[in-house]
């Protein structure tokens, strides 16, 4: 009896912590930051600096657990054609998975479409963390999305290689 009794208390208290767990990863921690963070930029190919463009309908969501959570999408009246000329195309952009929840933005589809030239990715602003890249794609027809990456520097920093030169001061 007392085997079971202990038996049965361990896996209660292992499902609780899963679900727990499970609730933590995709709904806790997120937060809407549509009013906060209302701005989208790319970086300019002229001045290398972030710029910001015209946007509506924005939504967003990001967590202070980790610098890699954000997701938003937008809309926008700026054409591929115009955007192209006037801002930084980032080479390999690969979208992350958002929360089910978070219904704007699907990552499989935007990577796919990335992969098949029907959406265009930017390079929205590097090192906004340190270690941490803003990325924007764009589709023809205005609708928008942005991620966040682990740039090269954010790699060494995490996986505990020495820093590359080349990589800012951290704050």
């Amino acid at each position: 009896m007392n085997g079971r009794f202990i038996v049965s208390v361990i896996v209660i208290c292992a499902a609780l912590a899963g679900a727990a767990m499970f609730y933590l990863q995709i709904y806790g921690f997120y937060v809407d930051v549509s009013e906060r963070d209302n701005r989208v930029v790319l970086t300019s190919v002229v001045t290398g600096a972030p710029e910001e463009i015209p946007v509506s309908s924005l939504s967003a969501i990001d967590a202070d657990s980790s610098p890699i959570r954000y997701r938003a999408c937008f809309q926008t009246d700026q054409s591929i054609g115009m955007l192209t000329e006037s801002f930084e195309l980032h080479p390999k952009a690969e979208p992350r998975v958002a929360p089910g929840w978070f219904e704007c933005f699907e990552a499989e589809q935007i990577g796919n479409d990335l992969a098949n030239g029907n959406a265009v990715a930017f390079w929205g602003q590097r090192n906004i963390e340190y270690g941490i890249d803003r990325v924007v794609a764009i589709y023809a027809d205005g609708r928008g999305y942005v991620w966040h990456e682990v740039n090269d520097c954010g790699d060494k920093l995490y996986d505990g290689s020495p820093k590359d030169p080349n990589c800012p001061e951290r704050d």
